[in-house]
């Protein structure tokens, strides 16, 4: 398990089930810095219809403060989180394998700063 999640109950729509979730956040001191909508995202760039599915980038300010002021690497600006140990949580061979692939491809960002 790499997430906890509960169905939703009596959202009327996606969009709905969005704004509960973002007002339950603020509730809790988060906002919501960053909403990417995947679908939308790759039917642009894939022509690929889907699900709706968003990610919502949160965060709670005094607790960002803490965390970066106990570790200033904490907030992975310029380092990269390694997506092979995060993906690997999941457990699944190809999910595995994918988690690499894009593990090369940002060691090859990162060489790439080098220079």
């Amino acid at each position: 398990m790499y997430g906890f999640s509960i169905p939703l109950k009596g959202a009327a729509s996606f969009d709905d089930a969005v704004a509960r979730v973002t007002e339950a956040l603020k509730t809790e001191g988060f906002g919501v810095l960053t909403d990417i909508d995947v679908a939308a995202t790759l039917k642009a760039k894939l022509n690929v219809e889907g699900r709706p599915y968003r990610i919502l980038g949160a965060c709670n300010p005094p607790l960002a403060h803490q965390a970066l002021q106990a570790d200033p690497e904490i907030g992975l600006l310029v380092a990269f989180m390694d997506p092979a140990a995060v993906l690997g949580l999941v457990d699944r061979e190809e999910v595995t394998a994918l988690g690499m692939e894009v593990r090369s491809r940002l060691e090859r960002v990162r060489d790439a700063l080098q220079g």
